[in-house]
């Protein structure tokens, strides 16, 4: 059996950003080579989660992870209004 990576909050936090890239249409699918149509509700909840762990773990962080999990926020709540826009768009004449 290979080797997997060490599980650690940064590489949780990322498992959890990519899922929510998933969702959001940005990248495929596993077993997939083309993006999922878009689930705006599962990328919402996806990103309330990594803020929830956010919230709870504030103060228990090092400065590393404290930086990628507010990045990740930033990146995917700004992902996420881009997404919400375009499907608004489409939906709207």
């Amino acid at each position: 059996m290979a080797d997997k990576p060490e599980i650690t909050f940064s590489l949780f936090v990322l498992s959890l950003s990519a899922t929510a890239e998933i969702h959001l249409g940005l990248l495929p699918a596993p077993g997939s080579d083309e993006p999922a149509a878009p689930n705006l509700k599962e990328a919402a909840h996806l990103i309330e989660v990594i803020a929830m762990l956010k919230e709870k773990t504030e103060g228990n962080l090092e400065e590393s992870e404290e930086q990628l999990i507010e990045a990740v926020l930033f990146d995917l709540r700004m992902r996420y209004v881009e997404a919400a826009g375009t499907e608004k768009r489409v939906v709207e004449p």
